[in-house]
């Protein structure tokens, strides 16, 4: 099912700063006409950035996974008392919520969804060859107020190939209000970005691994545009490490639950500090750079 365009004049924000579908935000185009054509779904995310395939997955079984990560949070008490457990409702705790490896472990839809045949077919038709996706998971609960900043993946695991793909997945139908996903397209063909920026490490050189968090700053200094889109539970983002992407502003009372996996060549070099049994808690080095720093050396 394909989401209709967001009506121009549409407010959203990002951090605070307003942005007006039709002026500077804008409805993504999707690729499910082009879902068996390999080499066309290459020639769309070299020009785009990205792949959105609305419908990907199985609806209940990525509902099944999104009640593994309301019982994480139920636990942690995050989740508003008196009100049913399925409807994600932020409570007074609130808060942010990443779940650590150790408990990802403990959530078996979750991980039959982002393990899946489903994904993995894909990917191995995409990229020409058996693939692997990185042991540790990211699934996130956004709570209210809150959004994320724009930003490479590659920075944060740059250390295997750079072959390394992004698969951002609602586990909800997640509205505007909800603060979904929103990125830049063509954004991975910035040059002076991918040249600076996306050749350092959030746990070497940056105090901060997010580019900016005002949206209009990189309009103003990348020329770039932003994009974003109610997502259902289903759709698939996908993108590779050097696509600009964060957040709107959750606005809504609702837990936003979504997770991104990652996935690459099994002949590639890995990022170890993502695979095993640990928790991906990665030390970072004592003489890191603010960004504002390190633009001002890079000259963005």
């Amino acid at each position: 099912m394909r989401a209709p365009a967001v009506a121009d004049g549409t407010k959203v924000s990002m951090s605070g700063h307003e942005l007006v579908f039709g002026q500077n935000i804008f409805t993504p185009r999707d690729a499910n006409g082009i879902l068996h054509d390999a080499a066309e779904l290459h020639a769309r995310i070299e020009e785009d950035g990205y792949l959105l395939i609305r419908g990907f997955y199985d609806r209940e079984a990525v509902l099944s996974a999104r009640i593994d990560i309301l019982k994480q949070l139920s636990e942690q008490g995050r989740l508003a008392k008196d009100v049913p457990m399925e409807k994600g409702a932020v409570g007074q705790e609130g808060g942010n919520a990443v779940l650590p490896h150790d408990d990802v472990l403990k959530m078996p839809n979750y991980l039959r969804l982002v393990n899946s045949r489903r994904i993995m077919a894909f990917f191995e038709r995409f990229l020409g060859g058996p693939v692997l996706t990185l042991d540790h998971k990211w699934p996130r609960a956004v709570s209210t107020g809150v959004s994320t900043g724009a930003h490479y993946d590659v920075v944060f695991m740059g250390a295997g190939t750079k072959q390394l793909y992004t698969a951002w997945t609602p586990l909800d139908d997640i509205s505007l209000t909800m603060g979904p996903l929103a990125f830049c397209p063509g954004s991975n063909r910035l040059d002076i970005l991918r040249s600076t920026y996306g050749t350092a490490d959030a746990h070497n050189d940056l105090l901060d691994g997010h580019l900016s968090r005002d949206p209009h700053d990189l309009i103003e200094s990348l020329g770039v545009q932003w994009a974003s889109t109610p997502f259902r539970a289903g759709d698939v983002m996908i993108f590779g490490m050097f696509f600009l992407h964060g957040s709107l502003d959750n606005v809504s009372d609702r837990y936003r639950i979504s997770t991104d996996t990652r996935y690459q060549l099994a002949s590639e070099p890995v990022d170890e500090r993502h695979m095993g049994p640990h928790p991906g808690n990665i030390p970072k080095a004592e003489n890191r750079k603010t960004m504002a720093e390190m633009r001002e050396m890079w000259g963005i």
